[in-house]
């Protein structure tokens, strides 16, 4: 594993109820990769190879626009290291949810 992306996906939407429903449709979609991925408040953080993480961001945003958001945009976090591993998820959040 070279590389951690946090994505945020913002879609645009008439109510709170239909963000929610279009954020989720993007959630599965992560989930669906079968990547180890964490999801939080504000965002969701996925691990795995680089180009294969970089074609999950690029399909968020089409997962949204397809769920009938007129529009995405999106903040990302990329940590890559090309030789070696990335800190994990877990290395980074297990110790505060105990």
């Amino acid at each position: 594993m070279n590389a951690s992306v946090a994505i945020q996906s913002l879609p645009e939407a008439a109510n709170d109820e239909e963000l929610i429903r279009v954020v989720d449709e993007v959630i599965a979609y992560i989930k669906s990769t079968g990547l180890n991925c964490y999801v939080g408040p504000f965002e969701t953080a996925i691990e795995g190879d680089y180009d294969e993480l970089m074609d999950i961001v690029k399909e968020c945003q089409h997962i949204a626009i397809r769920a009938g958001a007129p529009s995405v945009a999106a903040y990302i976090k990329v940590t890559y290291r090309p030789e070696g591993e990335v800190l994990t998820i877990e290395r980074k959040v297990t110790k505060h949810h105990q």
